[in-house]
């Protein structure tokens, strides 16, 4: 009898140590919480009726699956390889109906393709998850994980969390610059219009930390003028537009001011300033440094620069994905936002301000 009985005990004692050893990890992974566009869109526009999807092939290509999941990318994008850095899975979309159960607290990704900053920013693709959506959808996320581990433990998970949020491309692409005399080119001069998108981006960054956000990377705008499609609608000779490039430099140092402002005003490195400008610009300015055959020309596309319409099906589509620095007329290679993410992780303050990555889980697993 005492012999069954210690058994008993020594196995009980071995499942429990079992359980532990499995959820452990979790408990150290943060969560991890997207917001912005197609940058960063895991597929939310897959459940949604919109012409801005990536839901066909050769989207994916070079995933797991070799199947299009919704990502802007022939394989992984930035969240995907973020998640890799922090030791967490990949975020599921917060449409997909996967994500239930302990899923949610692996973290949420909010972003859709076509948003920008303003509202009426990709009007075009009709249904789309505007950031005042994402928000709405980030509190609701967070009514749903109360429910499931109570609310002073989904403040926790949510305060410790980080958070990616990547907006401003389209504001310029698909709405300043999308046809000559835009309704907002007539109403607002270039700088002015930038101005007045850092003041909506403020109302944006301050309803996230309202809403529990402590650690927040904000990326700026990369070289928008440099992407194929704009080279091929302006460039004469492969140089970048010079418009788009402009709205860049005026956009960009103003919001890495606006987030040393609300750092101050807030007392604490909240928002985490990620110089996209500069990410992109080394692999552009010197592709075959980084192994790349070309920065102007898109792997999927057609027309100039393969720069012209949509990555689809019957579009050109290079062999090896790994030689070009665009996969397709926006959007870059998984290679390419690899070394973006590696900038991410560990670059200097040239890239990262006030800190890397790195930096921060260091710091963060201290307190």
């Amino acid at each position: 009898m005492e012999k069954s009985n210690l058994s008993i005990i020594v196995s009980s004692l071995f499942m429990v140590l079992c359980t532990l050893t499995i959820v452990a990890p979790k408990a150290e992974a943060r969560a991890f919480f997207v917001f912005g566009d197609s940058l960063v869109d895991n597929g939310n526009n897959n459940y949604l009726a919109t012409t801005a999807r990536a839901d066909s092939y050769p989207y994916g290509i070079d995933s797991a699956t070799h199947r299009p999941s919704g990502r802007f990318s022939n394989g992984l994008n930035i969240p995907d390889l973020i998640s890799e850095k922090i030791g967490s899975e990949s975020t599921l979309p917060y449409l997909s109906p996967e994500l239930n159960g302990e899923k949610l607290l692996v973290g949420a990704n909010f972003a859709s393709a076509g948003i920008g900053i303003l509202n009426d920013t990709g009007i075009q693709f009709i249904n789309i998850i505007r950031i005042t959506n994402q928000l709405l959808y980030f509190k609701e996320y967070q009514q749903r994980v109360s429910a499931l581990i109570g609310e002073k433990q989904t403040q926790d998970l949510v305060n410790q969390a980080l958070v990616l949020i990547t907006l401003g491309g389209n504001d310029f692409v698909n709405n300043y610059y999308l046809v000559p005399f835009s309704a907002r080119s007539r109403e607002f001069n270039l700088p002015n219009y930038v101005i007045f998108l850092i003041s909506e981006y403020r109302k944006i960054l301050v309803n996230l930390y309202e809403l529990g956000a402590r650690r927040v990377l904000v990326t700026g705008t990369g070289p928008l003028g440099c992407v194929p499609a704009e080279l091929a609608l302006h460039s004469r000779n492969g140089e970048c537009g010079a418009d788009l490039q402009q709205a860049v430099n005026l956009f960009n140092p103003q919001l890495v001011q606006l987030l040393n402002q609300l750092n101050t005003e807030i007392g604490s490195h909240v928002f985490i300033s990620a110089n996209a400008f500069a990410m992109h610009l080394d692999f552009v300015n010197d592709p075959q440094a980084y192994g790349f055959v070309t920065s102007k020309v898109a792997c999927c596309g057609q027309g100039a620069y393969n720069g012209i319409g949509l990555c689809t099906p019957a579009s050109n589509l290079c062999p090896n994905r790994d030689l070009f620095a665009f996969w397709d007329p926006f959007h870059p290679s998984e290679k390419a936002n690899r070394l973006i993410v590696d900038k991410i992780m560990t670059g200097s303050t040239q890239y990262m301000n006030p800190m890397n990555l790195s930096t921060i889980m260091a710091l963060d697993s201290t307190t």
